[in-house]
């Protein structure tokens, strides 16, 4: 059988290498593509079989490439997710120092990350958006910039300098990764599940939001996630970027989905997958399996033999 073949936001050296690298099977063959969007098509039109690509940034939240193939994009699901430490080093080619540096590549994610050190020690330079951190170092090591905000360990993948190591604003920034592939049922219940979804509004009217919400808390499903996105179909049209705790094999996941179905014009179930940050919150009463159970078949009950 051929080895599987795993497309990530490169180059090499990206973050999202690292968390290919956790995410791929051994074995698996890892392809760099220049942008999420094209590691993406790359999974729809079966180059490779899945993707690895940013999710959210503890510092500047969603990557809105990344949500908006989710959202509007041809289906596919999260197999599973990964949270990466992210530490940036500033590097330039060797005999620059940083009187010399008068460009810098860097991701716009990263720049957000590390704006207070280049205003500090690099007021005057020229910050050039590039597709990704990796690419900034590679951009560099071809003499197109002086220096550029790369992950740590870049600097001796393209043999280039380190003028100053850990330059985040906020230490122990964290992204989370996400491994995409094409539609497939999802892997059995831990325990400890993450479930992501899209809910697209019937309308927009008071209280849309909160009946959105109340289906989640009626149930006892806590919310991880939620954000709003565009639907791109017309301005002013909204759909809510969902992750909740659990797994669609879950009773009060699968109630709370079926109710959304019923108010919502639509939604896009995204995957059930194991949870790599922290643990499930205790349940309230009567958000367990067997509550569910219990209710239906009194239910039944009632319908077959009246009230007793």
């Amino acid at each position: 059988m051929p080895a599987r073949r795993f497309a990530f936001l490169g180059p090499a050296g990206s973050f999202a290498h690292a968390a290919a690298g956790r995410l791929a099977e051994d074995g698996a063959e890892l392809i760099a593509y220049g942008s999420v969007s094209q590691a993406i098509d790359a999974v729809h039109d079966g180059s490779v079989d899945a993707a690895v690509v940013p999710l959210e940034s503890s510092v500047e939240g969603a990557v809105p490439a990344t949500l908006d193939a989710l959202t509007t994009d041809r289906p596919l699901v999260i197999l599973a997710e990964t949270f990466l430490p992210v530490v940036f080093d500033l590097v330039a080619r060797p005999g620059i120092g940083l009187d010399g540096v008068r460009s810098v590549a860097t991701h716009p994610h990263a720049e957000a990350q590390v704006r207070r050190y280049l205003l500090t020690a690099l007021p005057d330079a020229e910050l050039t958006p590039v597709g990704s951190t990796a690419a900034g170092a590679q951009a560099v090591a071809a003499g197109r910039f002086d220096a550029a905000v790369a992950p740590a360990g870049c600097a001796e993948l393209y043999a280039l300098g380190v003028l100053a190591h850990d330059i985040a604003d906020r230490p122990g920034a964290v992204t989370r990764f996400v491994l995409l592939g094409r539609p497939q049922p999802a892997p059995p219940p831990t325990g400890n599940d993450r479930t992501t979804l899209v809910a697209y509004l019937r309308e927009n009217h008071a209280g849309a939001l909160l009946q959105l919400l109340t289906e989640f808390a009626a149930r006892g499903v806590n919310l991880t996630r939620i954000e709003s996105r565009p639907t791109k179909d017309q301005f002013g049209e909204y759909c809510f970027s969902i992750d909740c705790e659990g797994h669609l094999a879950d009773a009060r996941v699968a109630d709370a989905l079926t109710a959304l179905h019923r108010v919502c014009s639509g939604v896009r179930y995204l995957g059930s997958y194991p949870r790599r940050d922290g643990s499930q919150s205790p349940l309230p009463p009567g958000a367990q399996d067997a509550d569910f159970t219990a209710a239906r078949a009194w239910l039944a009950g009632v319908r077959e033999h009246g009230p007793g």
